[in-house]
């Protein structure tokens, strides 16, 4: 009896271990779905069915790769991405990366604001642009007066809202036999409205804003522990500190494409099913869900929304402004308070504030979003690039990239490259 209960204490102590390792690479992971995500693996979901399932297994090892990298980088030098960046590309490449960089990003935060209000609206009847600021505002309050590490708590307790859309799974009837052959790719149609759609995954699922973030937030992750330092000045705590970004980011990468395969399996078992196929918005897709699904399984896809907007809008804002003060040299970290690092919190209002400000502007949001989506495209390859030059330069020490995880990296800026050559072609065309 005595061997049983230490048995089980020793499960939980070891499931509580686990647990204990996971921050930066999940919070990435869930705000990769953020309100615009949603809406793109909702249109692949509606528009092709289960034959783009395959999209997302081929993508996962690539995410889990450069954002390792990504990692890697922030907590063996101690710096983030765009200082080390500078090391190895003129400072004026680094300025305009960084500064197409923040235009997709504020596009991006205006289009997940006003999914989050238009959600709102859906759910209570609540005026969308009343709620469109409330959330705008309670995200900017979040960012400039709570400090890093409950800060830090409240985006990781985020992270569950996205579990609303496996939940929806269990609402509706799947054809499990068609969910595994999209898996594979036995039924891919490859036709040119399709390939326009793999583009948006494979651009909304490995963005620049992500690298930024991790690698900023393994910074934080040193800056606030006494007893911790960047890898190559304490390299005896490089054992511990890679397994935790290695458990870290397969969980945050895992999560991130398994609520993605949520989202596309079910509205391909009941948009796609009813001949539903065109969806503009995460709104749209919820609002079309009603008729099909039900009150409840909308409310669920609402509520989703709303609280993977919560989640993913300060890592946008804050990946613009953790990526200008490091090319311009001002002190950043969501733990200092506005007036100690006026210039990080300035882009971070900025962005909020220009974001917010495209919901009254003549720029059609929808438009904006595919177009943030094609610039987020394009400055992926030199930042990749960059990032794998960084990974097996001498900043790294005696901790450069091995053979697979350089080999899985430089693969990842290989396929972000075709996608972003076929996203101009397609948006040329």
């Amino acid at each position: 009896m005595n061997q049983t209960r230490k048995s089980r204490l020793k499960a939980r102590l070891h499931g509580v271990a686990v647990l204990n390792q996971l921050g930066p690479g999940l919070i990435t992971g869930a705000a990769d779905d953020d309100p615009s995500g949603i809406a793109t693996y909702s249109q692949a979901g509606a528009q092709g069915g289960f034959g783009l399932l395959w999209t997302l297994l081929l993508t996962f090892p690539l995410m889990v790769a450069i954002q390792m990298v990504s990692a890697l980088i922030g907590r063996v030098t101690g710096k983030g991405l765009a200082a080390n960046m500078a090391k190895v590309l003129p400072r004026q490449v680094v300025g305009l990366l960084v500064a197409l960089l923040f235009v997709a990003n504020t596009v991006n935060v205006g289009a997940d604001l006003a999914a989050m209000g238009e959600a709102a609206r859906l759910v209570t009847g609540l005026n969308a642009h009343a709620a469109t600021i409330f959330f705008a505002l309670l995200s900017l309050t979040l960012q400039l007066f709570i400090p890093y590490r409950r800060y830090a708590r409240i985006l990781t307790v985020l992270t569950f809202s996205l579990f609303a859309y496996v939940a929806l799974l269990f609402m509706i009837k799947l054809d499990w036999l068609a969910i595994g052959a999209g898996l594979i790719g036995l039924h891919a149609d490859l036709d040119a409205s399709a390939a326009t759609t793999i583009v948006a995954i494979f651009g909304t699922t490995i963005s620049p804003y992500l690298f930024f973030w991790q690698s900023a937030q393994e910074v934080e992750e040193v800056d606030q522990h006494a007893d911790q330092h960047a890898l190559v000045d304490a390299p005896r705590q490089a054992p511990k500190a890679i397994e935790r970004i290695r458990i870290d980011t397969f969980a945050g990468m895992f999560a991130s494409n398994f609520i993605a395969m949520a989202i596309m399996v079910a509205t391909a078992a009941t948009l796609h099913a009813h001949g539903v196929t065109n969806i503009n918005t995460a709104a749209d897709a919820a609002k079309a869900l009603e008729p099909i699904a039900g009150r409840f399984a909308f409310a669920l896809f609402s509520i989703g929304i709303i609280g993977t907007g919560l989640l993913a809008v300060p890592v946008l804002a804050g990946s613009s402004a953790y990526a200008v003060g490091d090319a311009w040299g001002f002190k950043t970290g969501l733990d200092s308070m506005p007036w100690q690092a006026t210039g990080f919190y300035a882009v971070i209002g900025a962005g909020m504030l220009l974001g917010l400000g495209m919901l009254w502007s003549p720029l059609d949001p929808i438009k904006a979003l595919y177009w943030s989506a094609v610039i987020n495209g394009v400055v992926a390859v030199p930042v990749m690039a960059a990032l794998m030059i960084v990974a097996s330069s001498k900043a790294m020490g005696k901790f450069k990239v091995g053979p697979l995880l350089g080999g899985l990296g430089w693969l990842s800026t290989a396929v972000m490259a075709a996608a972003a050559i076929a996203m101009i072609y397609v948006s040329l065309s």
